[in-house]
């Protein structure tokens, strides 16, 4: 039975797709010097993955290098420099996969902009928020997309609703007297395309890989009762056969005796 379940379980993870997503918390893209940030690769498969980044320090290294952690599969900064923006991202341990990359910027100076780590989806609204390390007087802050102003919201938040590709780019703010934060550039994913049948308004059916772990346990399910429903048949075939009588010389002989005819045509026994 153990090896059953053992077998039903590998096959579930053999089908499943190797996927890996990166998580960064807090959730955004630039950080003030000193704060404390944790990424992690939200491992989906049995393969392994390992946090990579690009920086100043080196390429493709190691994002939790010297720090004590399970594994190099999450980094914990606990005090971050301007030299540690970059590029991170996940790969797989055999180097042939790996997650979206993100971009981290790192403000030496007292102004950041609070803009989403991860791609936008189409038609989502995006919001954006520039802070202060010090609180201004005055929270107005001017937006700003590949160097050109957008406009001057008195909150220091600005939405930009049912985004679309056109809204890709480097994007900054600006505080009077505080100063302007470095440049992040926003990307804006693709929305997927359904495809239904004009008088139908049924959802459309979820892609192939979804379906692949529940046809995978049901193909071992149905095996292993194929194999069950045999032994059964089997056993019962079994039982149900009379063993064979024990027949000697002896037997044969005393009832060769007592069946022997007369010659009147009447049974006599000796």
């Amino acid at each position: 039975m153990k090896e059953t379940c053992l077998l039903c379980l590998m096959l579930l993870f053999c089908c499943r797709s190797n996927q890996s997503g990166l998580t960064v918390s807090p959730s955004r893209s630039q950080f003030f010097r000193g704060e404390s940030v944790t990424l992690k690769c939200e491992d989906h498969s049995s393969a392994g993955w390992t946090l990579r980044r690009n920086t100043s320090k080196g390429t493709r290294t190691l994002c939790g290098s010297g720090q004590r952690l399970p594994d190099d599969s999450s980094c914990e900064i606990t005090y971050i420099l301007p030299s540690e923006s970059g590029v991170y991202w996940c790969e797989s341990r055999g180097g042939g996969a790996s997650s979206i990359s993100v971009n981290i910027s790192v403000s030496g100076g007292s102004v950041i902009l609070q803009s989403p780590v991860l791609p936008v989806m189409e038609g989502h609204d995006l919001t954006l928020s520039c802070q202060s390390q010090t609180p201004p007087s005055k929270p107005s802050a001017a937006f700003y997309k590949d160097g050109s102003l957008i406009r001057t919201e008195p909150t220091g938040h600005m939405t930009l609703q049912h985004v679309s590709r056109s809204d890709e780019g480097l994007y900054k703010c600006h505080i009077s007297a505080h100063g302007e934060s470095p440049s992040s550039w926003i990307s804006v994913s693709e929305k997927p395309t359904t495809t239904s049948a004009p008088s139908s308004s049924t959802a459309p059916p979820p892609p192939l890989h979804a379906w692949l772990p529940a046809v995978c346990v049901g193909s071992v399910i149905l095996l292993l009762c194929l194999v069950v429903i045999t032994w059964k048949c089997l056993q019962r075939k079994s039982e149900e056969e009379p063993p064979p009588e024990d027949v000697t010389y002896s037997t044969v002989s005393i009832l060769h005796r007592f069946s022997r005819p007369s010659s009147r045509g009447r049974f006599t026994s000796n």
